[in-house]
């Protein structure tokens, strides 16, 4: 497998609009995705297929997938292809996260596979195809620049390059020529359908089925040996991560210094619009999910996205939000007052108990602990317990009541490319450095005469994302920027305009 040959030094850079002329093209044909010659302002250091990651590093993947497989298999990846909400009206393209991780490609209709021929430490023991959309200026004129055959060997360094069409065929001579393969379906079943339907790319209806191309064959997930090392983030990976962090951070606080402006939000919708914008012009490539904008009692639906109701400026507004830079997620959850005021008192006490226990488990995300996502969730209910029973009329609370009422979710997940990034990760597996997890514990207030009245209906969540460090002071919280101490939340809702420096420039120019 080729090796690529530049890793430069990143920075990050905010610019203004600069932009007078377009620079002459500096490669002979267009590509479908940002590189380095045809967008700089994304891709601003040559060496780098997307924010933050370089062609090396995907190499380095690919390559660490192959000295974990036996000589003889192939891992086999389809990518994603493009789906339409309505007609010819389409969502937004989300390519195959195990696709995205081992290639860095970002165009439909796409495979890759990773064939291990030899075990003699060399590259020559790797050999890595890939079968993508050809160029045609007929398509292209209507969907846009395709970066082709010569731009998968060029760019994505790959070792062969077939047309898509030939899908069937291609991958018939690798397996016959290989005992081990490592593939998942996207079909229900594992062979369920014929190579051409089950990528959905539906060159050839008269393709040989997976069960016959498989016969004999040892099959084996891709998707679990993928999660272990998708689990464990790269340095490069935690710096995209920590800035995508930053800039949502950012934006929740110009959200909340809204409420104490001359034009404060008004309806669920247009703040959830707002953050969506905000991330973007901070430098995140969009949304990373549907948020959560509650308004009061909202609240209390723990996914809540309807974001169709008035925000009331006697209630706290809660918001579950992030923006998604390279591929990779932010997830942040926040609570605060709609009152210029600040909290009131029932709400300050439920928002304390939760900020406490926020913070108290972070402290326990390091290698050195030896805890898991199962041991900080129970101590993330204990937490909470001992926070409440010395509130009025939580006295005689019970654990049961927390983890079943107050607190029906787990204190967090994996985050990386998905939003709950490797499901398949064990909750009881010890957190390892390179793991990065969201904290979020919460307490939502059911409208029952079980609870006290004048707690009824406040729910609040607070939430980061937590880089696992080896040691306590080797933990990063890449969503630091973010108020949450209820000084500095009160200090934005008074203000009516966060004071960081540049905060509401456009970013354009975005390295790590």
């Amino acid at each position: 497998m080729r090796p690529p040959s530049t890793s430069l030094t990143r920075c990050y850079i905010r610019s203004a609009h600069k932009y007078a002329s377009r620079p002459p093209q500096v490669i002979p044909y267009k590509t479908g995705q940002p590189m380095h010659e045809t967008r700089k302002h994304y891709l601003p250091q040559p060496g780098f297929l997307t924010p933050g990651i370089t062609a090396l590093e995907y190499y380095e993947r690919r390559m660490r997938l192959a000295k974990e497989l036996p000589v003889g298999s192939a891992a086999i990846v389809a990518g994603n292809q493009v789906v339409h909400s309505s007609g010819s009206v389409f969502y937004h393209f989300q390519q195959d996260n195990d696709m995205y991780y081992l290639t860095g490609w970002l165009e439909p209709d796409s495979v890759a596979v990773i064939e291990k021929v030899a075990d003699n430490h060399t590259d020559e023991d790797v050999v890595f195809h890939m079968l993508v959309p050809p160029k045609n200026p007929a398509t292209e004129l209507w969907e846009g620049a395709r970066t082709g055959l010569e731009g998968a060997y060029d760019y994505f360094n790959a070792d062969e390059v077939a047309e898509i069409g030939r899908l069937s065929s291609y991958l018939k001579g690798i397996i016959s020529r290989k005992e081990h393969i490592y593939f998942d379906s996207k079909a229900r079943g594992v062979r369920s359908s014929n190579f051409g339907s089950f990528f959905n790319l539906g060159y050839n209806n008269h393709s040989d089925t997976i069960d016959d191309m498989l016969k004999g064959k040892k099959l084996k997930s891709l998707r679990q040996v993928l999660a272990n090392h998708r689990a464990i983030k790269s340095p490069a990976e935690i710096k995209v991560m920590h800035k995508a962090g930053q800039i949502s951070s950012r934006a929740f606080n110009t959200a909340m210094a809204r409420v104490g402006s001359e034009k404060p939000f008004v309806t669920e919708k247009l703040l959830a619009k707002y953050l969506e914008y905000a991330f973007v012009r901070g430098g995140c490539d969009r949304e990373a999910y549907i948020p959560v904008v509650a308004s009061g009692p909202n609240a209390l639906t723990i996914h809540y996205t309807r974001n169709d109701d008035i925000l009331y400026r006697d209630e706290t507004v809660f918001v579950d939000a992030g923006g998604k830079l390279g591929g990779y997620c932010a997830d942040i959850s926040r609570t605060w007052p709609n009152s210029p005021n600040g909290f009131s008192e029932p709400q300050k006490d439920i928002y304390n108990a939760v900020l406490h226990t926020n913070k108290v488990c972070i402290d326990q995300c390091n290698e050195n602990y030896g805890m898991s996502l199962h041991d900080i969730h129970e101590l993330s209910v204990t937490t909470l317990l001992n926070e409440l029973r010395v509130l009025p009329g939580f006295s005689n609370i019970n654990r049961s009541d927390v983890s079943r009422e107050l607190f029906p979710h787990y204190i967090g997940h994996h985050l990386g490319l998905d939003l709950h990034d490797v499901p398949s990760a064990s909750r009881f597996s010890r957190l390892c450095k390179g793991n990065v997890v969201t904290i979020e514990p919460g307490i939502y207030v059911p409208f029952d005469d079980k609870w006290p009245k004048h707690f009824q209906g406040i729910g609040v969540r607070v939430e980061d994302d937590i880089a696992v460090g080896r040691t306590p002071s080797d933990i990063l919280n890449l969503t630091s920027l973010c108020a949450k101490e209820v000084a500095d939340v009160e200090s934005l809702v008074r203000s009516g305009k966060a004071s960081t420096p540049g905060l509401y420039d456009e970013a354009v120019e975005i390295t790590m």
